[in-house]
């Protein structure tokens, strides 16, 4: 199982960004952080970086049954997304498969949590084009 589901697209990166911010709230999911990985290493170590952003996206009432279930698992949320430029140009958006990251966790209530999670995140990258 891949920790990570992707797709790329030809579209420009900011647009993309708007775009997957636009897929998250239809899927229920609200944008509770925005890392800027590239500024951040400019202003930290003063390395040119490509573009690359991470969006911690939070569906809360998952979130609710989640931390009703687990009270640590707090520690893998929110399920993150990124967006980034590729070498030639493209834009690669890609989402954590939660299937994967609660796997480590030994209670199966949760895995049906993190299967409908993981069919809302394979939506939205879906939904890019």
């Amino acid at each position: 199982m891949n920790y990570y589901m992707n797709k790329t697209v030809s579209a420009d990166f900011e647009q993309t960004v708007q775009k997957v911010i636009d897929a998250l709230k239809t899927e229920g999911f609200g944008v509770l952080s925005e890392i800027n990985i590239d500024e951040k290493l400019k202003e930290k170590l003063g390395v040119d970086f490509r573009k690359y952003k991470i969006l911690g996206a939070c569906n809360p009432a998952y979130a609710y049954k989640a931390l009703q279930l687990e009270d640590k698992i707090g520690v893998m949320l929110p399920c993150n997304v990124i967006i980034q430029e590729t070498k030639d140009g493209s834009v690669e958006v890609s989402a954590v498969n939660p299937m994967s990251s609660m796997s480590g966790v030994n209670n199966p209530k949760l895995m049906d949590i993190a299967g409908e999670i993981q069919s809302k995140l394979r939506a939205v990258i879906d939904k890019l084009n």
